[in-house]
């Protein structure tokens, strides 16, 4: 499938990034190949192989969840450069 210019501007848009005028051609060129390359996927014959979320068989590699006491807020806040009673005081990022 040939991506266009259109398309690679939509999908920049959506993404919100800024391209360059140079930057669209080769945009569209490495899209259309990683389109090209999901046509050559679905050519593959996949009858009778069951779905996978996963390719290796894991057994749940996380560790069980235990309970143990937290820190006391003094002890949490000890390093922060700046404080309000209980909690961390932060620059203001909105008006």
């Amino acid at each position: 499938m040939k991506v266009d210019l259109p398309a690679v501007e939509h999908v920049a848009m959506l993404a919100r990034i800024e391209l360059r005028e140079g930057e669209r051609e080769g945009y569209a060129e490495t899209l259309s190949s990683i389109l090209a390359f999901f046509d050559r996927l679905k050519a593959v014959d996949t009858e009778g192989i069951p779905p996978t979320s996963h390719v290796l068989d894991l057994i749940d590699a996380l560790r069980e969840d235990r309970r143990a006491p937290s820190l006391d807020v003094d002890e949490a806040l000890q390093n922060a450069p700046d404080r309000a009673d209980r909690f961390y005081r932060v620059p203001k990022i909105m008006d």
